[in-house]
């Protein structure tokens, strides 16, 4: 096994954009695949994967490929018409993006689509304004939360909400008690889309975004009831909600100074490295009155694909299925506390087994963020408005962004 140097120069980068790396045979006679993947936390657990792999297929080397700034090579090498054997990119804008101009291959037929969760493909499917092919297998997924302090609650007696109602009598109790109810950290604009992600997704209605696309909806109409509940959360942040940024808050969490934190599972790793005694409780948000209509927003955190134009396709589905297996899922979703979108794989960790419900039932929705196009930064318009409490010019401009960049387009 070789791997790509986690952190590369502007040299080597430049190699490597130039001569590609994407199935070669060399003098060992062994099948050389690059695997492009953009998680760097994730090297040493792909490494693992890939050694295993390589153990039971001794004819195919695979070559661990990570750099900063994925998406931006990735797009770069593309237009070279450079494209990696085996990818492992977020389930966002650019894959659906790629994956709309009909670089990737066709996995319909492929038995790997049989394994995973059907809502995971068909997200995809969404991003990519697909319907009857599918060029993405969703590997690991990850979903926004409230992550709480159980010994906390325990101490005030109270109950995991289920209902926006009850949510915000929650906060208002720790409130009541001089307590902090959420450690908000709007230092970074980015924190502010975990909450207004689920309180989209649960209240923007079916289809939102393809409506939009045919001028038959607006963010005006439809986004109204999340901005207002994205205020009254604000009231029940701490002193300086707008001064802290995400590792504030991670540590602020950690040390019990909040109840709850909104956040999502990838927090949870950072959190017990400050304090591995906490014991953390999770539930989705509760954006509606009605429990069953309170899914848990879920997004493909990594999507494995490959280049239609791939010379090996055989091998790289090989590694692709190695990695669909129960077992190997299973380790990625423990070292990386993630979710798995394999039928049937679920997280037995006690801070994140609570979840798991929403997975067997499916009761699970994507991140609308992933379809808003790079051109719109809506992560800086919603901390403007959260700083300006103004929720008219908000959708307004929302409206008038997205209008502009679909002009473009």
């Amino acid at each position: 096994m070789k791997k790509m140097m986690v952190m590369v120069s502007a040299f080597s980068l430049s190699v490597s954009l130039l001569s590609g790396c994407s199935g070669k045979e060399s003098d060992d006679e062994k099948i050389h695949l690059e695997f492009f993947q953009n998680k760097s936390e994730a090297v040493g657990t792909f490494d693992k994967l890939i050694s295993k792999f390589e153990k039971e297929h001794p004819n195919i080397d695979i070559e661990q490929n990570n750099v900063p700034d994925s998406e931006t090579v990735l797009r770069t090498r593309l237009v070279k018409e450079d494209v990696p054997d085996i990818l492992g990119i977020g389930g966002n804008a650019t894959y659906g993006d790629i994956a709309e101009a009909d670089v990737f291959y066709d996995f319909t037929k492929d038995p790997a689509v049989d394994k995973v969760i059907p809502n995971y493909v068909q997200a995809l499917n969404q991003l990519a304004g697909k319907k009857n092919e599918v060029n993405g297998i969703p590997f690991a997924t990850n979903a926004n939360m409230v992550l709480y302090n159980k010994a906390k609650f325990r101490k005030l007696g109270l109950q995991v909400p289920q209902t926006w109602d009850e949510l915000i009598s929650t906060a208002q109790k720790i409130k009541k008690e001089g307590q902090v109810p959420f450690y908000l950290t709007l230092k970074d604009a980015w924190t502010a889309m975990v909450p207004f992600n689920s309180l989209i997704a649960n209240t923007q209605g079916e289809n939102f975004f393809k409506e939009r696309d045919a001028d038959r909806t607006t963010f005006q109409k439809r986004y109204g009831e999340a901005s207002e509940k994205m205020l009254t959360l604000l009231k029940y942040g701490h002193k300086d909600n707008f001064g802290r940024d995400y590792n504030s808050g991670n540590k602020a969490f950690a040390n019990g100074e909040s109840f709850m934190y909104l956040q999502g599972n990838w927090a949870i790793s950072s959190i017990k490295s400050l304090n591995k005694n906490i014991d953390i409780g999770t539930f989705p948000l509760p954006a509606t009155n009605d429990p069953a209509k309170n899914k848990l927003v879920s997004g493909v955190d990594t999507v494995l694909t490959m280049s239609k134009d791939n010379p090996h396709k055989k091998e790289s589905l090989m590694f692709i299925n190695f990695l669909l297996k129960p077992e190997n899922t299973k380790m990625y979703m423990k070292e990386q506390n993630s979710f798995s979108a394999v039928k049937g794989v679920y997280q037995d960790d006690p801070a994140l087994a609570n979840l798991n419900p929403y997975f067997k039932k499916q009761q699970i929705t994507g991140f609308p963020e992933h379809f808003f196009p790079a051109g719109i930064p809506i992560a800086n318009l919603l901390q403007g408005f959260l700083i300006q409490k103004e929720e008219k010019p908000f959708l307004k401009k929302l409206d008038r962004e997205w209008d502009k960049v679909k002009a473009r387009q």
